[in-house]
């Protein structure tokens, strides 16, 4: 906000941003809540194969994903994305949702409606040492951590990352038999 009250401009390039290590994945806060009248947060994110969210709902925002480089999977509400560079993926409140980064490296846009995720993700990180994906000594903090900071956020962790497994077809069992 400017003196006057009314909501400032934001511009920043590409490594700007506060920086911070959440949980396996480097986090640049693009706009955060404060900034933007609680409309919405803005993060980047950086992650490396195999780095994920824990499955969790959110009961106070929708949110929604852009992915700019690399390939993830998101698992939104029992339904499976592959998504690649230019996909968008959206995940309304109240729905169970992970995902999963699939390349090498995937770089991603995350948006929160209405604004605060940056709160919960400034509660659980750390300052960035570096631009960089952060080591796998210092990413993940403990569950029970998680979980404490989480609530007030309206965020509730269901399971640990990872893209939970599709349950049987009905029309593949037979007589109490899988294939």
């Amino acid at each position: 906000m400017t003196e006057s009250g009314r909501t400032a401009p934001i511009a920043l390039g590409r490594d700007e941003g506060e920086a911070l290590w959440f949980l396996d994945f480097l986090a640049k806060v693009k706009g955060s809540s404060a900034e933007m009248n609680g409309a919405s947060s803005v993060v980047e994110f950086l992650g490396r194969s195999g780095s994920g969210s824990p499955l969790h709902v959110h009961h106070h925002d929708d949110e929604w994903w852009y992915v700019l480089d690399g390939e993830m999977t998101f698992w939104v509400a029992g339904r499976e994305f592959p998504a690649t560079a230019g996909s968008f993926v959206y995940g309304p409140r109240h729905a169970p949702h992970t995902f999963l980064v699939t390349s090498e490296e995937a770089r991603f846009l995350h948006v929160t409606e209405p604004g605060g995720f940056d709160g919960f993700l400034r509660e659980l990180a750390r300052p960035a040492r570096s631009l960089e994906i952060p080591s796998d000594v210092d990413a993940l903090p403990d569950l029970e951590h998680i979980l404490a900071v989480a609530a007030p956020y309206g965020i509730e962790v269901l399971g640990p990352p990872g893209i939970p497994a599709a349950p049987p077809d009905p029309g593949t069992q037979k007589e109490g038999r899988t294939p």
